[in-house]
């Protein structure tokens, strides 16, 4: 396929601050490919890595990040026999190092030798180069096919799907006949929402603030909506001390949302943390340990469930769909990012799309 030399990228060059230049396309090595970057989404995570550098960040000025993405594979490495130009993919962020003990065990999104590049590891759009510019390169071991009906900025939040597949696993995978309690609106506790519907949930009540978003929830397949403006999911969810939900969702990130889903589950119950909270947060560990409940923790998209994401995906078990609500070019990428920072315009997902013509309709507006 034809390949220029030079793209435009996102450069993260000061805190908060993204420039686009032109830049050489990088090379892919033996085991890796080439994706021409059809779409990108903004994620919260790289709100907080833009503002303050993760450990094994690149330094200002030499990275570019953007790690949910889907694109077109344009070239591959000498190794690589399992995908052709052409083929239309989605990515998963973490490629561990392959050596350490948790990679060994299958743990990569938890690499030990995190940020070491030098040492194999790599988490694109994290601790390396990632998806908003107009190429990227991905081990071969992090792309999965999509099929022609799936569009790229559906299929660019595989990685959310494959966090809360990989949340879901962890609690067990079965929770069938069970009542789940999703706190948050946001793409990863509606995508919860649906993935427990999928695994035969007896009842999935979505808990949060966002009218429009919670409006969503239901028609991704909650069965009861909780407005925590207007009503207590405590006093609603908790009729006695040792009853309540079979398991609670964590989706919010707040600080709010992690006590509430400490307190919610039945004794012998579960917590599952996909949202990530800033700074330290007060639960009641006496209620937890009193009620046998079990607290799990998710970091990334594990145990190769994005390739069952993938899969779901295909067979059209999952709707990614409805979460993507404003596109934009890359030379609106600061457009893009204060779209969703102050949810304009009821945003749920906001897609860049690097390999678009200018002119490009900057948004879906819904």
């Amino acid at each position: 396929m034809d390949i220029p030399d030079r793209m435009k990228a996102a450069f993260l060059v000061a805190p908060d601050r993204l420039e686009v230049r032109e830049t050489a396309v990088p090379e892919p090595g033996p085991e890796d490919v080439l994706i021409r970057v059809e779409a990108c989404a903004v994620c919260s995570s790289d709100v907080s890595l833009m503002h303050t550098p993760w450990p094994g960040q690149p330094p200002f000025g030499e990275f570019i990040p953007g790690h949910e993405y889907a694109g077109t594979i344009v070239a591959r490495g000498t190794a690589v026999d399992e995908f052709t130009p052409g083929e239309r993919v989605a990515v998963e962020v973490h490629f561990g190092c392959t050596r350490c003990p948790n990679c060994r065990l299958g743990k990569y999104t938890a690499c030990l030798n995190w940020g070491q590049p030098d040492k194999g590891h790599r988490a694109n759009g994290m601790t390396t180069n990632g998806g908003f510019a107009q190429y990227a390169v991905n081990h071969v071991s992090t792309v999965h096919r999509i099929p022609d009906r799936i569009g790229f900025a559906e299929a660019s939040l595989l990685t959310n799907l494959g966090c809360v597949l990989y949340g879901f696993e962890l609690m067990g995978g079965f929770v069938a006949g069970d009542r789940i309690a999703v706190i948050g609106e946001g793409p990863l506790g509606l995508i919860a929402v649906q993935v427990a519907k999928l695994l035969a949930a007896d009842e999935v009540i979505l808990i949060g603030l966002d009218p429009h978003r919670l409006e969503i929830g239901a028609k991704m397949g909650a069965d009861r909506i909780i407005d925590a403006r207007q009503e207590d999911p405590l006093s609603l969810l908790k009729p006695a001390v040792n009853r309540g939900v079979d398991a609670a969702i964590e989706a919010s990130g707040s600080r709010a949302g992690l006590q509430l889903a400490a307190l919610l589950p039945k004794w012998t119950g579960s917590v599952l943390l996909l949202g990530i909270q800033e700074g330290r947060t007060e639960i009641d560990f006496h209620d937890l340990a009193r009620g046998n409940k079990t607290l799990y923790t998710v970091r990334g998209e594990g145990w190769t469930n994005c390739r069952r994401g993938a899969s779901l995906l295909r067979q059209g078990r999952v709707d990614l769909s409805p979460l993507v609500t404003h596109r934009f070019p890359l030379t609106q990428i600061d457009e893009a990012f204060r779209t969703h920072r102050e949810k304009r315009e009821n945003a749920v997902k906001v897609i860049v799309q690097p390999s678009a013509i200018e002119e490009a309709d900057k948004c879906d507006k819904k």
